[in-house]
C-alpha cells in the first residue's frame, strides 16, 4: 500500500460510510455499514457501488464491549481477529490484533485519553461544540509486542467529514499490512460508536 493512507467517514450520511484511499487519492476500501444490527457483520469493499467484495468483519457475539472482529476474505480465509480491551477501554481505548493462529500481533492503543474528554465537554458547549473537530484531534499508534510503533493513526481536522490519516512506521507483510489495517477500519467504526 502506497502510505499514508486517508480515511474518510459522511458525517451526515444515515450509515456509517468509510472511504479508503492511498496517497495517490486511489480507493482501497470502501465500507456501508448496515444499521440496525445486533450482531456487528461489516463488509469491506473494493469499489463504491459495492459489487466488489474483498473482506468480512463479523463479531463473535451480539453487542459486547469485549467482543472479537473475525477478519477474512470473502473466499472464508481467516486473516484475523481484533478483540476490545472490554473495561480497560473505558477509560483509554485499546484493542489486540491477533493472526490467523490466534497469537497477539499487534496492539492499538489511544496516545491522549484526555484529548476525548476535553472534546466531549467543549462539544456540549453551543456553538463552539460546532469547530471541536478543529482542535481536538485523538491519535493512536500499532505497536507490536515488542512495543515497536509499526503505524501511527490520526483524526485530522475537519467540519463536515471526518478524515483519519494512517501513516506506517515499519514493514509489515501484505498479509499483515492487511490485517492491521482491517483491524484500524473496525476500531474507527467502535470508536465513533463512543463518541
Amino acid at each position: 500500500m502506497n502510505y499514508p493512507l486517508d480515511l474518510s467517514f459522511k458525517l451526515l450520511a444515515l450509515a456509517n460510510q468509510i472511504s479508503v484511499t492511498d496517497a495517490q487519492g486511489t480507493l482501497i476500501y470502501y465500507v456501508k455499514q448496515k444499521m440496525f444490527k445486533l450482531k456487528e457483520a461489516v463488509t469491506v469493499f473494493a469499489d463504491k457501488e459495492q459489487q466488489r467484495p474483498l473482506y468480512q468483519i463479523n463479531a463473535d457475539r451480539v453487542i459486547d464491549i469485549s467482543a472479537r472482529y473475525q477478519i477474512s476474505e470473502t473466499n472464508g480465509k481467516t486473516l484475523g481477529s481484533v478483540k476490545r480491551q472490554g473495561m480497560k477501554s473505558i477509560w483509554k481505548a485499546r484493542y489486540d490484533i491477533f493472526d490467523a493462529a490466534e497469537r497477539p500481533f499487534l496492539t492499538i492503543s489511544e496516545e491522549n485519553p484526555w484529548i476525548k474528554v476535553i472534546d466531549a465537554m467543549v462539544g456540549e458547549i453551543p456553538l463552539v461544540g460546532m469547530f471541536t473537530g478543529f482542535v481536538f484531534n485523538p491519535s493512536y499508534v500499532l505497536k507490536r509486542p515488542d512495543e515497536t510503533i509499526v503505524m501511527r493513526f490520526k483524526k485530522e481536522p475537519s467540519m463536515f467529514e471526518s478524515k483519519f490519516k494512517l501513516e506506517s512506521h515499519s514493514l509489515l507483510s501484505a498479509e499483515e499490512e492487511q490485517r492491521a489495517v482491517l483491524s484500524v477500519l473496525m476500531m474507527v467504526l467502535l470508536e465513533r460508536r463512543r463518541g
